[in-house]
């Protein structure tokens, strides 16, 4: 694991929304209302930080890839909500 690698993640703008898109489904769903980019901090973190989003964007990174954070066959879907999930529910912020 990387944290400058990480620390890129956390940067990528197609990557945010997409974290951002998954955090709203998840509060519809539980039915829950926050704004969403309200926990971007929060979970944004937590979902860069996991093992194989990491990875994967480290990879995506090495190849010269254009668009790590925004390809869906570099990270998908399913990576993102399965780190959402695991981190849910987000701590709280004073």
């Amino acid at each position: 694991m990387s944290y400058a690698t990480i620390s890129k993640c956390v940067a990528d703008l197609a990557f945010i929304g997409r974290v951002n898109s998954c955090v709203a489904q998840e509060q519809l769903a539980k039915d829950e209302v926050v704004n969403p980019t309200s926990l971007q901090n929060e979970m944004i973190w937590a979902v860069a930080s996991a093992s194989d989003v990491e990875s994967a964007y480290a990879s995506a990174l090495a190849a010269n890839h254009g668009n790590p954070g925004g390809d869906e066959s570099v990270i998908t879907d399913a990576m993102i909500l399965a780190s959402v999930q695991a981190n849910w529910p987000p701590p709280v912020t004073p």
